[in-house]
């Protein structure tokens, strides 16, 4: 399929488990002419429960083992998440699925080991085509992973896009996404040179993690937890102390990749700031790969909204740490955004990925289209 622009309805729902983003965008895959109506949907507790016990179990899975029924009860939860959002989303926003040419459908991420070429994402997108009544593109990350490359991340070629209508002084450009876990894109002031992308270490994951466990609270709401607590350096080095920041870019991880060991006997508040601190510190390692220095960082992401962790990073960085909303973009929906542009791309067979962005051996495309059983048009 080539020419012509597409609405698409995005949907992501990320490793920090908060909810589902829904957003609208008008694109031809490489341009973009418009962005339409946003939304998020918080998941239920019991939606966020099963997917940490389906994350758990699968960690332990190997080839040529039965599925845990729990990972399929958890798959059941995030497509019926995932359809009744759409369904809200069309109802309140006044749309109907006819203004719709094509969701993309991330799903809920469960495993991610690029190197033993394994990439777990649960929610049928069958399912999901049959219920909204329209064509939907999934399995977003399958090709990558089984063509050699990490898999992630996959939002750079949007970034790409959106930066395209951004002053060429603006450029060199770093764009930081700090959901579960942080990712980089570096976006070049050349014509025709690839972004390099990769994740950088954990973002909220951990720091949700510990603020559920001390607190109850899936979250450390505005950074006050963290603010209220001492870095202790000896924990943050053992933290560092990770090969994972010696490896070159393009590289990703799991969610899970990290864990809380290193924390035991710190206080509520002392835990939280050396998590948030660990975050920092990991995205001040990631710019050491970038193929030249940006003047400055966009950040997008929940992440954003944690004051404290936003200058934290600005500190380690000695450079302007800006959310997205700076320069007009929409730091809620744009991960959304991104995996509806991807859906198009998806459909005209254009890359999804590249060498640079997930270590890919050539530009790669992927995806996979569900149709509905019955169209609802």
């Amino acid at each position: 399929m080539a020419g012509g622009m597409m609405k698409a309805l995005g949907l992501m729902s990320g490793t920090s488990l908060d909810g589902i983003d829904l957003a609208v965008i008008e694109t031809d895959g490489e341009s973009i002419e418009r962005l339409g109506a946003v939304a998020t949907y918080a998941h239920s507790a019991e939606t966020r429960a099963a997917v940490r016990e389906a994350s758990r179990l699968v960690a332990q899975w190997r080839f040529g083992q039965p599925v845990p029924a729990a990972v399929d009860e958890a798959e059941a939860l995030i497509t019926e998440a995932h359809g009744a959002a759409v369904e809200r989303f069309f109802y309140e926003s006044g749309m109907t699925s006819r203004a719709v040419d094509i969701v993309g459908f991330h799903g809920q991420t469960v495993l991610h080991r690029p190197n033993e070429r394994l990439t777990w994402q649960i929610g049928d997108p069958q399912a999901l085509a049959d219920r909204v009544g329209l064509p939907v593109v999934g399995r977003f990350r399958l090709a990558d992973v089984e063509a050699g490359g990490q898999g992630a991340p996959l939002a750079p070629l949007y970034h790409r896009a959106l930066a395209a209508s951004l002053p060429g002084r603006q450029r060199p450009l770093a764009v930081l996404n700090l959901g579960g876990v942080g990712n980089f894109t570096w976006i070049s002031e050349r014509a025709g040179e690839e972004p390099l992308a990769f994740d950088t270490g954990p973002a909220n994951a951990l720091i949700d993690d510990w603020a559920l466990q001390h607190t109850g609270i899936p979250v450390d709401v505005d950074g006050r937890l963290a603010a209220a607590g001492r870095v202790d350096t000896r924990v943050l080095a053992e933290l560092m102390d990770n090969s994972f920041f010696a490896m070159e870019a393009p590289k990703s991880l799991d969610r899970d990749h990290f864990d809380l060991g290193p924390l035991r006997g710190l206080g509520p508040a002392d835990g939280a700031a050396v998590l948030t601190a660990f975050t920092a510190e990991a995205v001040a390692v990631g710019t050491k790969l970038f193929p030249r220095p940006v003047d400055q960082v966009l950040v997008t992401g929940g992440g954003r909204r944690n004051p404290v962790l936003m200058q934290m990073i600005q500190d380690r960085l000695g450079m302007p740490v800006r959310p997205v909303e700076a320069v007009g973009w929409r730091g809620d929906s744009l991960e959304a955004e991104a995996f509806g542009f991807l859906a198009v791309r998806s459909l005209k067979g254009l890359p999804l990925s590249v060498p640079g962005t997930t270590g890919v051996p050539k530009p790669q495309t992927g995806g996979q289209l569900f149709r509905p059983s019955r169209m609802s048009r």
